[in-house]
């Protein structure tokens, strides 16, 4: 599914992890006209040796959005991680369909909804709210929790021997980030129309069993805690997580226990040719990251 090959593809966010793993895809599939946009070009003359055009692209900066859009065909707009990315990403959006892209692809999220209480999630909602609104196609990419966040959550849960959460003991489809990544680069490559898909790992998986994982792994004693929104929230404050992220982990744990993190979908294998990758099989490749 590389219909698009030789179109002018962007990728924004391109110095991040996800937006490097995205670009090296599409190279990897043959894509002849990559456009990598960043707010720091510096950190991506890497990808200029590689061919890449290398575009300054702030979405705080209208300038650079009007410049950094030009002449792009279809774009893979990478959700930002600020505390105003509804701002950001409808400022982006706006600017990409001035710009004549006829084709978005966007990083959202599972279940996303207006309500206060979906914390950052509902930056996801407005955000497509957007892109259906901007008269152009797309494809709306709902990327389940990231299997890579567990790999960051194991230190305090080995450390203290307990792993928080307010999932009520559901489950969730955890997804790897280069996964998700490689689905991104393949809608950029193939997809048409106007579509919106959830990109899941192969099974869920409940945070019960995730302790178990660490457990067998490290040799480490790890026991789940169910705890409720409002607990694992004042947890996260009282270990420094920052505000807007701290909401969103907990709006992840509450929608997980509503069952929407449950779906299993074959989105990874359709867009990127390959069966997504089990958790169990994340750790275990990543084991010595997990100390």
């Amino acid at each position: 599914m590389t219909q698009f090959k030789d179109k002018t593809l962007l990728v924004t966010g391109a110095s991040g992890h996800f937006g490097r793993l995205a670009v090296a895809d599409l190279l990897e599939r043959g894509a002849t006209r990559v456009v990598a946009g960043t707010r720091d070009p510096s950190q991506l003359e890497d990808l200029a040796a590689r061919g890449v055009e290398v575009r300054r692209l702030d979405f705080d900066d209208a300038a650079s959005m009007a410049a950094g859009f030009a002449g792009v065909d279809r774009a893979l707009i990478i959700s930002t991680v600020a505390d105003n990315r509804t701002v950001q990403q409808r400022a982006a959006v706006a600017a990409a369909a001035a710009a004549g892209v006829q084709h978005m692809v966007y990083t959202s999220a599972p279940n996303p909804r207006p309500n206060a209480s979906g914390g950052g999630i509902a930056d996801h909602f407005w955000t497509e709210q957007a892109i259906a609104a901007a008269g152009l196609d797309f494809t709306l990419l709902r990327n389940n929790i990231y299997a890579d966040m567990t790999i960051f959550g194991a230190a305090s849960a080995l450390a203290s021997g307990q792993l928080f959460d307010a999932t009520a003991g559901a489950g969730r489809n955890y997804v790897t980030r280069a996964d998700a990544a490689r689905t991104a680069a393949g809608a950029l490559l193939g997809a048409t129309g106007k579509e919106v898909y959830d990109v899941t790992g192969p099974a869920p998986v409940t945070q019960e069993e995730l302790a178990a994982l660490y457990t067998q792994l490290t040799g480490k004693p790890v026991a789940r805690v169910g705890l409720s929104g409002e607990q694992l929230l004042g947890g996260l404050a009282a270990a420094g997580v920052p505000s807007f992220m701290a909401q969103l982990l907990v709006a992840f744990d509450l929608d997980a226990a509503e069952g929407y993190h449950a779906v299993s979908t074959n989105t990874v294998e359709r867009f990127s040719g390959r069966k997504p990758q089990a958790l169990a099989d994340f750790l275990a490749a990543n084991r010595a990251a997990l100390g």
